[in-house]
């Protein structure tokens, strides 16, 4: 019989006729059908499509007609056009307690390329002030969520376009997806454009001063071209700034920060771009120094400071003071206990001074000291469930620190602090805080911690009562170690003692053992030579 060769998307396969029976299907290149059977052998050897099946027949049944011998029966492969497809950037959950994020600022504007793993928005949610990267290459062919708007976790806060042509298809996938996402921006220009009305009648008398005033300074700052950044190379700026920077199109690179830690504020960036200030707060400073002067040795006389906002102004809480505020409330429903307790820090201090050249910070030091007396006892570190009726003990000691940012409060976490050395402590403390303050923290920065250090002894307060983070047992405050006047072996002498204050669940830790954990505290920070290892 003769061989009829058929080609498949893969392989050209050898059948031969006559088998009657099986499923008939049309082949695309002729009026005829294609008889076979229902069970197919399968080939042993994909790379021999010539190699005949075992036992493969098949027949063709058409208009009457027999074919030709050796007549070859093409079936096409179908071309299957894969149609790219507009991706979603949605807002992420940076935290288990995010409901919702507001955009600081986009890294990157519409029509730009943009490549997988690249930094595109940054967002602020209840904890910190994070670079968000694409999971995507393409174009970022919408903003449906601009600068300074809040958005829910999971809603769609940009469109990517895999294509130039396709931006256009993105932008109309947006506005079909809920146009009315961007609206609220256009509110914003409608306050500043009754603003005007009030300085009109103002300037009425005094217009013409201003109005040469303006351009005056505009040279001005053009000239200071050489900017010295910081150290380490990163430029840091606060988010109103880097919003005032992309507003004004200045490069931040270029300006020169006056805040803490060479940190960039908006005053710095109108500077920079030579425009008045946003805000009244630099003419009531250029007047403080003038008053201050002549009053400087009586702080009592000093000017007041300038108010943040207008008078009367509903200034709205960042992301992160709203987290705190919102944490803060379910602590006042825990029956809590207040321990205080002297320890002398004499050796403490000596140890310090050994291991502070090789980067070991007072901090570090501590949350060891505190990490290796938890150790021995486990309750300490223990969190109550949520049901209230069952104690659930944790394998390592997480400890929180708290950590005073211009934005609120955050808690950065050193991971195993009894079973870490303290050199090691001190690289992750230092690591933490570079990123707290440049807002680079992740979620897994400040997760897990399972207690809090409270520490305010930097500001010269004795002692004070910290506030229970919720979810956690017990929060230690620490205070300023000062030289104090002792009994000393029937004589006077002078220690320098620090107070410590702890703050306890008091529904699965009693008065008693916060006690015996402060006495464990204290006898490890008065010998601590077993610290260092």
């Amino acid at each position: 019989p003769d061989t009829i060769l058929v080609r498949t998307l893969s392989l050209t396969l050898p059948v031969v006729p006559p088998i009657p029976g099986g499923v008939t299907s049309r082949v695309p290149t002729g009026n005829r059908s294609l008889t076979t059977r229902p069970t197919m052998a399968t080939m042993t050897n994909a790379a021999a499509p010539t190699k005949v099946l075992s036992q493969q027949k098949s027949a063709f049944a058409g208009n009457g007609r027999a074919l030709a011998p050796a007549r070859v029966a093409r079936v096409a492969a179908r071309n299957v056009a894969a149609r790219a497809e507009v991706k979603e950037i949605h807002m992420p959950a940076l935290s288990s307690t995010m409901t919702e994020g507001k955009i600081v600022s986009w890294l990157k504007g519409e029509g730009e390329q943009i490549s997988k793993g690249e930094a595109v928005v940054v967002v602020e949610s209840d904890k910190a002030d994070m670079d968000i990267e694409t999971f995507y290459d393409g174009y970022l062919a919408y903003i449906a969520v601009p600068d300074g708007e809040m958005a829910t976790v999971g809603a769609p806060i940009a469109f990517v376009a895999e294509t130039e042509a396709e931006i256009a298809e993105a932008k109309a996938k947006a506005a079909a997806a809920g146009g009315a996402a961007p609206a609220p921006a256009p509110p914003a220009p409608e306050p500043a454009a009754a603003a005007p009305p009030p300085p009109a009648p103002a300037a009425a008398a005094p217009a013409p001063a201003p109005a040469p005033a303006a351009p005056a300074p505009a040279p001005a700052p053009a000239a200071p071209a050489p900017v010295q950044g910081r150290a380490d190379g990163r430029i840091i700026a606060t988010p109103f700034a880097k919003k005032i920077a992309k507003k004004l199109r200045v490069d931040l690179a270029t300006v020169q920060g006056t805040g803490m830690n060479g940190r960039i504020t908006a005053g710095d960036v109108e500077k920079k771009a030579g425009v008045p200030s946003s805000a009244p707060a630099p003419a009531a400073a250029a007047a403080a120094p003038a008053a201050a002067a002549p009053a400087a040795p009586s702080p009592a006389a000093a000017a007041p400071a300038p108010l943040p906002a207008a008078a009367g102004t509903a200034v709205p809480l960042s992301g992160m003071q709203k987290a705190v505020a919102k944490n803060m409330m379910p602590s006042l429903e825990v029956p809590v206990s207040r321990i205080a307790m002297q320890m002398c820090t004499d050796e403490l201090d000596a140890l310090y001074k050994k291991v502070k050249p090789k980067g070991v910070t007072m901090t570090a030091l501590l949350a060891k000291a505190v990490g290796v007396a938890l150790a021995q006892h486990p309750i300490m570190f223990a969190t109550l469930s949520p049901a209230g009726d069952s104690i659930i003990y944790n394998e390592k000691v997480n400890i929180a620190v708290a950590v005073a940012l211009e934005q609120g409060l955050i808690t950065p976490v050193l991971q195993d602090t009894a079973g870490t050395d303290v050199y090691e402590i001190g690289r992750k403390w230092k690591d933490l805080v570079k990123k707290a303050r440049g807002a680079g923290l992740g979620p897994a920065d400040y997760a897990g911690g399972n207690f809090t250090i409270s520490n305010l002894g930097m500001f010269g307060v004795d002692c004070f009562d910290a506030i229970l983070p919720p979810g956690q047992g017990a929060i230690l405050a620490v205070g300023a170690s000062k030289p104090t006047v002792v009994p000393v072996n029937g004589m006077i002498g002078v220690k320098t003692l620090m107070t410590v204050n702890i703050t306890a669940d008091h529904r699965h830790i009693n008065g008693d053992v916060a006690a015996e954990f402060l006495k464990t505290l204290k006898a490890v920070v008065e010998d601590p030579k077993d610290l260092v290892f």
